[in-house]
């Protein structure tokens, strides 16, 4: 099958879900011009020392319902069926499989985790799999990595929203580099929030808080007896809509 147009992957353990993942999600598409954006759960992070606090199963329903009324960015299940670490390489390999080229596929990360890149899993191959977005974070501009990883300054561009690159500026993958003000929210500081009870309105989409609230995610006291299988049913037949 061939495939047209550019996508966006946004891969992480959203566990859970907030306003910092879709501002970087949004960030890269608007500032590479994109087609779609998919985030991606991971089942088992490879960089983490501990299992996410939330099931699979909890971290896809907060994804979906999280970017519910945000047109082009879709939830995409494919790493929660697999039994080993979700890696990056793993997950592009899947992509590649269904007809999308190099060019084609723009993986985005925060500045934060790409300063960690000598890290990943098939490093440095992984890098000529896809373009790499890597959009700034707070207290970490994209820019700084030029100098914090000097090997890979000659694969680093910059991207805009004013001026997204053409087709003939991404024939080849590359690293794209998006300065973007994104808000100073963790997933760490939402579930210390709810494991304490303490409000985390404003820092996740609404229907994100609504679903950790309902079931008592993170130690957050439930406010409703409601059954976990109405919004994790909601979102799986919305995940379902759009993959139609």
């Amino acid at each position: 099958m061939t495939r047209t147009g550019r996508i966006g992957l946004l891969g992480g353990t959203f566990d859970p879900f907030h306003h910092g993942h879709l501002a970087a999600a949004l960030a890269a598409d608007a500032a590479l011009g994109l087609d779609a954006v998919h985030l991606i759960p991971a089942r088992i992070p490879p960089h983490r020392t501990s299992q996410p606090s939330a099931s699979p199963e909890h971290r896809f329903a907060m994804v979906a319902l999280g970017i519910a009324e945000t047109p082009g960015v879709l939830a995409d299940d494919r790493e929660l069926h697999g039994d080993g670490p979700s890696y990056t390489s793993h997950t592009l390999a899947t992509y590649a499989a269904q007809g999308w080229q190099a060019s084609q596929m723009f993986f985005i990360t925060g500045a934060d985790a790409f300063a960690e890149i000598a890290t990943w899993h098939e490093y440095p191959a992984i890098l000529t799999r896809a373009h790499f977005v890597v959009v700034s974070r707070p207290g970490r501009d994209a820019a700084s990595l030029r100098d914090q990883l000097p090997a890979l300054a000659s694969r680093m561009r910059v991207a805009e929203a004013a001026a997204p690159p053409s087709p003939a500026e991404t024939t080849q993958p590359a690293v794209w580099l998006v300065h973007a003000k994104t808000p100073s929210v963790s997933a760490t500081a939402i579930r210390l929030a709810a494991a304490d009870n303490r409000a985390i309105t404003g820092m996740t989409p609404p229907l994100v808080e609504q679903h950790i609230v309902r079931h008592g995610l993170y130690g957050r006291a439930l406010v409703s007896p409601s059954p976990a299988a109405g919004p994790l049913k909601a979102a799986s037949e919305l995940h379902a809509q759009e993959h139609g």
